[in-house]
Parts: structure tokens; sequence; C-alpha cells
């Protein structure tokens, strides 16, 4: 069977109460899912499996992990039951060498993968593989990967990565006056300003983005932005860049969602 090319989505997940809310995010994931050509097999990218190494998850049954505390318990009662795909796996492995990827069969899919991907695909019928994020790596190895994994896109495997471009929970405004700071608004249209990079990947500014005033303020630690670059490495020359939907909730949590394709 052959397969369109699959387009690389990276997706602002904010809290994990989206998974229980409805609102215009949980909405537009939902239409990407209903759009979007039907994928053989997604690779996840979450903020939330930082590792030192890279992994992969190589199991057939990930389990649903419910990595947060202090919200409802109809939130831990959710499962995601995907199965997993140790051929895809494998596949990974290969495709990212000389880089060494453990296949792991103790993770499964944590908050920022099926948080995401059960408002897109609520049947779980697709398999679904997450891979880690090597937290010792500069951000230039995170595009890298996301070059290599491109292949992939053609062979009907989606990239779903999941983070926040702005991510700060030491300034979130948690009641009242819950209005996007400077810094934040300022990063998050620099983000949205060099989606469409097409020069040297060495110099692309979202590689390079603890260049811009606001990112140590947006970003305290990197692991929610790095996500996007596995999916703007993932871009074929001259591919479309769009944004689902963007917003800026609590004042210091960015929403922004990318498509790449």
């Amino acid at each position: 069977m052959s397969y369109p090319r699959m387009p690389a989505l990276f997706l602002g997940h904010g809290s994990p109460m989206n998974v229980l809310e409805e609102n215009i995010y949980t909405e537009t994931w939902r239409k990407l899912g209903e759009t979007l050509p039907q994928p053989k097999a997604i690779i996840a990218v979450s903020a939330h499996w930082l590792t030192r190494g890279t992994a992969v998850t190589a199991m057939e049954e990930p389990r649903t992990i419910h990595d947060f505390g202090m919200f409802p318990q109809a939130l831990f009662d959710t499962r995601y039951p995907a199965p997993g795909s140790p051929a895809l796996a494998h596949q990974i492995a290969d495709v990212l060498s000389p880089v060494t990827v453990q296949l792991d069969r103790e993770w499964g899919l944590d908050h920022g993968s099926w948080g995401v991907l059960i408002k897109m695909y609520p049947n779980a019928s697709i398999p679904v593989v997450q891979l880690s994020i090597d937290g010792t790596k500069p951000a230039a190895y995170h595009f890298g990967l996301g070059r290599k994994l491109a292949l992939l896109r053609e062979q009907g495997v989606m990239i779903v990565a999941s983070g926040n471009v702005v991510h700060n929970l030491r300034r979130v405004r948690w009641q009242g006056d819950a209005s996007a700071y400077p810094w934040a608004e300022s990063f998050n249209q620099y983000v949205r300003d060099n989606l469409q990079w097409q020069g040297d990947d060495a110099r692309h500014p979202l590689v390079n983005f603890m260049q811009h005033d606001g990112a140590a303020l947006s970003n305290p630690t990197p692991e929610h932005y790095l996500p996007l670059l596995y999916v703007l490495g993932a871009r074929m020359q001259d591919e479309a860049v769009t944004v689902p939907v963007d917003g800026i909730v609590m004042g210091a949590l960015s929403m922004l969602s990318v498509q790449v394709g």
C-alpha cells in the first residue's frame, strides 16, 4: 500500500486538563485528525520524556502514563490504548544511525503525547511509538534528528511533537489577569516569524532561539521548546509551514501549533 507524504505537526499541548475539556485548541487537534491523511503509524515526540541518550518505545502495547498530579480522578482514569510498533522502533534506530538509539520497553506514552493524540485519533487504532529527547544535546542535534526522520514521512509515518514554545510555569498567572507577558508575546511572534526559514541550518533562527531577548524567560528550561525542532527539521525543501492555531494562556504558556506539509 502506498501512502502520501505525511505532515509533521508540533502541537502546543498546554494543561493536561485539555484531555477533559473542549476549547479552540482541542477542536483544532480534532479537526487535524479528521482532515489530514490517515497515517500508517505515528512518531510522538513529547517534552515529557527527557533522557540521557536517545530512546524509542519498542513494546507492542505501550502503557498510558499519568505523569502529573493534583488533577481530577477522571484524568487519571483515562487510558489511550494505542498499539505500539516494535518494527517502526527498529526502523527509527536504523534511520537515526550513527546515533545510538535505545529500544525502550518500560516507558509508554506520557501525557504530552497521548493528551493530544486522544483528541486527534480518539479510537486509538493507529500504532504510536514515542521518541525521547536527549537533554544533554544542543538544539542543533534535535533539528538534525528531525532531518533524518523526514524519510519516514514518505512511508506513511506522521510526526506529532508536543510541547510549548513559551513555557514558564513560575510566571503563570493562575488567577485574575491572564494577559500575555510582553516577553512571551515577543518570543512567540519570533517563532512565527521564522517558521519559513530556508537558509543554512546552522544559522536557523529557531535553532539558535536563545539569541532572542525573551528566550530565557520564555524557556527557563528547553524541553518544551525542543520538540518543535524535530518538526522543522523534518521539513522538505520549499514545503509549506502553517499555523493551525495560536494563543497564549495564563500569561506564560503558548498554545502555538505548527504544521509542516
